[in-house]
């Protein structure tokens, strides 16, 4: 996941990321690779906070995450019940490793492993396999923020109402995706609060009636390097695929910014 925000205009970078295109109708090694990402994070959320979800925030938006990505109601229940009676969970270590890509773009891996030395040969050879360095410790991490962000259905709904219903819950900001019929990706929002607020947004925006599709907290880049090479575009989009494809990786932050034009460049 690349978030690329800070204000309006610097919300249509990750807009412009979200639509670039990807796999439709996944394998089963790929939804493996889903449903494996997903369990590290259910187990991770129970032991923070005790595996009933009404009583986790954390829990709670892992289980409405994991069945968006359509993991059966069974493996998420079996996913809680192991962690929270058999404490696999407290091997599942919670950590970020740092690093620049192609053009000196950083990357902020943010992790969840059960194994740190196989996790840091692993991470290690896919920034250098793809033009990238893997970096100290607070490296990069100074350029980021932690952030709420709830992404909010748009379908038979007016963006200027949904703006006004997210500042007065005390979000901080928002960003709208059209959405691409063609690509069958739905118009929906972007909402960024403080980590704080994340919790009484979403449910101000679902008492109004909104869909709230997601609620996590994620790594905001302060600047951003607006990346108008193809050559470098191309490179740092494969890093970040290939740190994304690993199963140790719960997400991927970056600081740069790539053009729709562009990004329709590579994909031909």
């Amino acid at each position: 996941m690349i978030m690329d925000l800070g204000g309006i205009e610097g919300m249509s970078g990750h807009s412009k990321w979200a639509n670039i295109k990807r796999k439709k109708g996944a394998n089963d090694a790929e939804r493996g690779k889903i449903f494996t990402k997903m369990a590290k994070e259910i187990a991770v959320a129970v032991r923070a906070g005790g595996p009933d979800p009404d009583g986790n925030f954390r829990l709670k938006m892992c289980v409405q995450k994991a069945k968006a990505s359509n993991m059966p109601s069974d493996n998420i229940k079996r996913c809680i019940e192991k962690a929270a009676g058999l404490g696999d969970s407290a091997a599942i270590e919670e950590f970020f490793y740092e690093g620049y890509g192609a053009g000196g773009v950083a990357i902020l891996c943010e992790m969840l492993t059960d194994n740190r030395n196989r996790c840091a040969s692993e991470i290690r050879y896919l920034f250098s396999r793809n033009n990238g360095n893997l970096g100290e410790t607070g490296c990069v991490s100074y350029l980021f923020e932690r952030k709420g962000q709830l992404t909010v259905s748009l379908e038979g709904k007016d963006e200027d109402e949904l703006l006004m219903a997210a500042l007065d819950a005390g979000a901080e900001d928002l960003s709208v995706n059209p959405g691409d019929e063609e690509e069958e990706i739905p118009a929906g929002a972007e909402v960024i609060t403080s980590p704080s607020d994340l919790e009484a947004v979403r449910a101000a925006l679902l008492d109004a009636g909104y869909n709230v599709t997601s609620a996590e907290i994620i790594m905001q880049p302060g600047n951003r390097i607006e990346i108008t090479d193809a050559d470098t575009a191309a490179k740092l989009l494969k890093l970040v695929e290939a740190l994304e494809d690993n199963d140790d990786v719960r997400a991927v932050y970056a600081n740069y910014e790539i053009s729709d034009e562009l990004l329709e460049q590579l994909q031909d």
